[in-house]
């Protein structure tokens, strides 16, 4: 292989060991939060579509860590984003990291799934447009896919924080 040139695998390569970099940034700058908190939990690291992903959970029940989830997921999401800045701060690239506290993703990611493919079933069977609830990039992002896995096509409407899913027909 000539200078300036690399493969496709070593790309991936670098590509996964930048993703496990920014998870173990992201998991040391977490501990240090969940030490000044005094909450006990424990961090897992993975790497899901192309992205770092770092969940804090917790053995004794997810109660002690609701507070850091707060209502609707709205102190996860801060948490999130500082996270993500922590992570700009030591590599200089901009992070997409996704957080989970206590599984609340994973079960709102769910719940999401189901709300677009109801919403696609209902598409499909009416063959008019229908307008969801404004939602957050990541609910609407699930919600997308969805749509996409049930082969119908959708857009975002509107603008933050009232930007909403529009499922239309085929």
């Amino acid at each position: 292989m000539t200078e300036g040139t690399t493969s496709a695998a070593a790309e991936g390569g670098d590509t996964l060991t930048r993703l496990e970099q920014e998870g173990e940034i992201a998991a040391d700058y977490l501990e240090g939060l969940l030490d000044i908190a005094d909450l006990d939990g424990d961090i897992d690291m993975d790497v899901e579509a192309d992205r770092a992903a770092v969940s804090i959970i917790s053995d004794s029940g997810s109660r002690d860590l609701q507070k850091l989830v707060g209502r609707d997921g709205e102190v996860l999401e801060a948490l999130q984003e500082l996270t993500r800045l922590a992570v700009h701060r030591e590599t200089g690239d901009r992070s997409r990291l996704m957080l989970d506290i206590a599984g609340f993703r994973a079960k709102k990611r769910s719940e999401l799934a189901e709300l677009g493919a109801k919403a696609a079933a209902e598409v499909k069977a009416g063959g008019q447009p229908v307008k969801l609830d404004p939602m957050t990039p990541f609910e609407r992002k699930v919600v997308h896919d969805a749509i996409a896995a049930a082969g119908l096509r959708s857009e975002s409407e509107g603008e933050e924080p009232q930007r909403f899913v529009v499922v239309l027909p085929a």
